[in-house]
């Protein structure tokens, strides 16, 4: 499911015009952002746990050459499933 399929989802479940849907979405998602730099956790009760990792840098490998490069620290996001996201998909 696209942005825009999600967009036209909320708009046939609530009603509310496409402009005021895109704007909610976009909201939930600023949301979240800011919860994961803020908090370095977002809890979605029920539906899944989004949490910030900080990555260390490491050394990796080119798997075509064998060469070795440096890859720099980082924060990554894993998203964790909620009993009723799992529930609904079981």
């Amino acid at each position: 499911m696209t942005k825009t399929m999600l967009v036209d989802f909320i708009v046939e479940e609530t009603g509310l015009t496409k402009a005021d849907a895109s704007r909610a979405l976009e909201a939930m998602m600023n949301g979240v952002i800011k919860g994961l730099k803020e908090e370095g956790k977002v809890t979605l009760t029920g539906f899944c746990t989004f949490a910030a990792q900080n990555k260390p840098a490491k050394v990796g490998r080119n798997p075509r050459t064998g060469e070795s490069l440096q890859i720099p620290a980082r924060v990554a996001v894993s998203v964790k499933a909620g009993s009723k996201l799992k529930d609904a998909l079981n």
